[in-house]
C-alpha cells in the first residue's frame, strides 16, 4: 500500500455526491493521507500503514523538533485529525512513457473493501484522533494547508 500523508493546520474534502459536490469530510491540524491500494495488498499492508500514521512522530515538540505523534497529541488534549483520501493514482507508474499506468491499483470492488478496512483500523488505532475519510470512487476535491511543509511517502512493502 503506498500512501501519501502531508502534516496539515486543516484539510477539507468535497464529494460529488449525485451530481452535486459537496463538503464531506474536514480536520483541523492533523494529517491528511492519500491512500493507493495495490493487488498484491493485504490486510497486514493496511495494518501496518494505519498504524504508521497515528504513530508517525511529524509534530513539533515543546524544543520545536518533530517528536511526537497524532496519539501524542490527542494524549496532551488536542483533537488532531486524520483524513483518508483513498487516490488510486497514488498505486501508479510513471516509470515508462508520458503516461502513468495504474495496472498495479487494485479493482474498485475489492479495493473498496479494503479501503473500509483500512478506516476502520485507523479508528481502532487512533484513539483521541479524529478520524474521517472521502468516499470511495467519488470525484472528490480536497483543500489541504500543508504545515512545513511536510510531505512522507509511505509503502509498505519497503
Amino acid at each position: 500500500m503506498r500512501t501519501v500523508v502531508q502534516r496539515v493546520l486543516r484539510a477539507e474534502l468535497w464529494a460529488r455526491i449525485e451530481g452535486e459536490l459537496l463538503p464531506h469530510a474536514g480536520i483541523g491540524g492533523g494529517l491528511v493521507a492519500f491512500a493507493g491500494i495495490e493487488q498484491a495488498d493485504t490486510m497486514r499492508d493496511l495494518e501496518w500503514t494505519a498504524s504508521k500514521l497515528v504513530h508517525l512522530r511529524v509534530f513539533q515538540d515543546a524544543d520545536d523538533k518533530m517528536n511526537l505523534s497524532l496519539l501524542d497529541l490527542a494524549d496532551r488534549g488536542d483533537e488532531p485529525g486524520l483524513l483518508l483520501v483513498p487516490n488510486f493514482t497514488v498505486a501508479g507508474n510513471a516509470q515508462k512513457g508520458r503516461r502513468p499506468d495504474f495496472f498495479n491499483a487494485m479493482k474498485p470492488p475489492q479495493a473498496a473493501e479494503m479501503f473500509e478496512a483500512f478506516v476502520g483500523h485507523a479508528h481502532r488505532l487512533g484513539s483521541g484522533v479524529v478520524v474521517v475519510s472521502g468516499v470511495f470512487g467519488a470525484e472528490m476535491h480536497v483543500e489541504v494547508y500543508n504545515h512545513g511543509p511536510v510531505t512522507i511517502c509511505l509503502d509498505s512493502r519497503q
